[in-house]
């Protein structure tokens, strides 16, 4: 007997190694990660984080059960974070994430976040919309490597919300020629001050419509960043305009912030 897909016909013995052969491909992939050790350092960064009083448990910021797997996945010490900034921004869902993360992305907010908010919007954030730990490799990265969100290690920023009721959406805004695209530029270029790795709209076509932000390990020393695209080729909108003057802003508009 046969099966029609379409105008092809295949027989049951090729349709099933078909499906033997697309499941060795998946078991394969899996074994891969399978088999990889998380580094040490990891361990490492979140033992410090959490002994240092960095990061305070509170009803936002809660710890969990360690996760350890499948391979390499997972964290010592995983914190539920339901907002930042003692509460003032919520997330749209509760993030796993590892201790080192909440306060970076912290300061982020509080020193980068909220003044450009109130100087190109007039308003302030009050939740983000993100996603954070997932056991996967990179997205258009080596097949090889494993993502830092598979480590609680990374945040993928999608828009945010603020206190008029406006949304700033990146897949939306980024490219648009106002306000809310000035706001996005600015804190996507801030953050290089705050992550090692900073990816966004214009790298590649996986982050077209999101911020990648992560505390990965580039060097021995911890001295190298990636911030793609480079800030120094990132523009101002020539028609943004601020919404008030709150003391606080980067360069002229049209022009290069860097």
């Amino acid at each position: 007997m046969s099966i029609v897909f379409g105008r092809e016909i295949f027989s049951r013995k090729a349709v099933k190694w078909v499906i033997f052969a697309a499941v060795g491909l998946t078991l394969a992939a899996c074994g891969r990660y399978a088999y990889e050790r998380r580094e040490a350092w990891r361990s490492e960064l979140e033992s410090r984080c959490m002994s240092s009083g960095a990061v305070q448990m509170s009803r936002y910021v809660q710890r969990t059960n360690a996760i350890n797997g499948p391979g390499g996945c997972g964290m010592d010490f995983p914190l539920r974070v339901a907002a930042q900034s003692q509460g003032a921004v919520a997330y749209n869902r509760p993030q796993t994430l590892a201790c080192q993360m909440v306060p970076t992305v912290d300061r982020w907010i509080d020193n980068v976040v909220q003044p450009s908010a109130q100087r190109w919007l007039g308003a302030n954030v009050v939740e983000v919309k993100a996603g954070s730990f997932a056991c996967r490799g990179m997205v258009g990265g080596s097949a090889s490597r494993m993502s830092e969100h598979a480590y609680g290690n990374a945040l993928d920023v999608f828009a945010f919300v603020l206190s008029n009721g406006q949304t700033v959406v990146i897949r939306s805004h980024w490219r648009s020629d106002g306000a809310e695209s000035a706001f996005l530029r600015e804190i996507f270029i801030r953050a290089c001050d705050h992550f090692t790795t900073v990816l966004g709209p214009g790298y590649n076509s996986f982050h077209y419509d999101h911020f990648h932000l992560d505390l990965a390990r580039h060097d021995a020393r911890w001295t190298r960043r990636v911030c793609r695209p480079r800030p120094e080729t990132i523009q101002m909108p020539a028609q943004a305009t601020p919404a008030g003057s709150f003391g606080w802003g980067f360069g002229n508009q049209g022009g290069m912030i860097r």
